[in-house]
C-alpha cells in the first residue's frame, strides 16, 4: 500500500506542480499586460502634461498678442492726435502771423474813407475781403467786443474808462485791437477799454 500511496501523492504532486505551472503561466502575461499598461498611463500622464504646459503657452501667447495689439491701437490713436495737434498748431502759428496784415488792411481802409481815389478803396477793401474770407474757411472768426460785457476769456483790459450811466459799467467801452478765436480757441485777445 505505501507503494499505491507513494504513487498517489506523486501524482498528486505532478499534478500541484502542473497546476501551479498553469497558475504560474496565466499570472506571466497579467504581469506583462500590467508593465505595458503601466507604460501606456505613464505616457498619457506625461502627454496630458504636455497638452497642459501648450495650452497655458498658448494662452500667454495670446494674451501677450492682446497687449501688443492694444498698445499699438494706443500707439496708433496717440500719433494721429499729436499729428493733428501738430497741424493745428501750424496753421495756428501761420493765422496769427496775418493778423497784423489784417490790422493793417482795416487801418487802410478807415484812412481811404476820407480820400476821394475810389480806385484804392475797393482794391484795399478787396484785398481785405480776400484775406478774411481765405482766413474764416480755415476756422478764423472775429471776436465781437464792442459794447459786450467784459469777460477775460475773450477780452484784455488795456485800459479803464469812467462812464456816468450804470448799466455801461462793466461793458466794453472801446476796441483797441480786435480779438480772434481759431476753431473755437482765442489766439489773440480783443484789447478793450472797459467802462467803470
Amino acid at each position: 500500500m505505501s507503494k499505491k500511496i507513494k504513487e498517489k501523492e506523486m501524482q498528486q504532486d505532478a499534478e500541484q506542480i502542473e497546476n501551479q505551472e498553469s497558475v504560474n503561466a496565466e499570472e506571466a502575461p497579467s504581469k506583462k499586460e500590467n508593465k505595458k499598461l503601466k507604460e501606456a498611463e505613464d505616457k498619457i500622464e506625461k502627454l496630458a502634461k504636455e497638452v497642459q504646459e501648450l495650452k497655458e503657452s498658448i494662452k500667454k501667447e495670446k494674451d501677450d498678442y492682446l497687449r501688443l495689439m492694444a498698445d499699438f491701437e494706443n500707439f496708433r490713436r496717440h500719433s494721429a492726435e499729436a499729428k493733428l495737434e501738430l497741424v493745428g498748431t501750424a496753421s495756428a502759428e501761420t493765422i496769427k502771423g496775418l493778423l497784423p496784415v489784417l490790422d493793417d488792411c482795416e487801418r487802410a481802409i478807415k484812412m481811404l474813407e476820407e480820400s476821394k481815389d475810389e480806385v484804392a478803396k475797393e482794391g484795399t477793401e478787396l484785398i481785405y475781403n480776400k484775406l478774411l474770407g481765405y482766413l474764416k474757411t480755415k476756422g478764423l472768426e472775429q471776436i465781437d467786443a464792442q459794447g459786450a460785457k467784459f469777460d477775460t476769456d475773450f477780452h484784455e483790459a488795456v485800459a479803464q474808462f469812467p462812464v456816468p450811466e450804470e448799466d455801461k459799467k462793466g461793458l466794453v467801452f472801446d476796441v483797441v485791437q480786435k480779438g480772434y478765436t481759431l476753431s473755437g480757441k482765442v489766439i489773440r485777445y480783443a484789447k478793450v477799454v472797459v467802462g467803470i
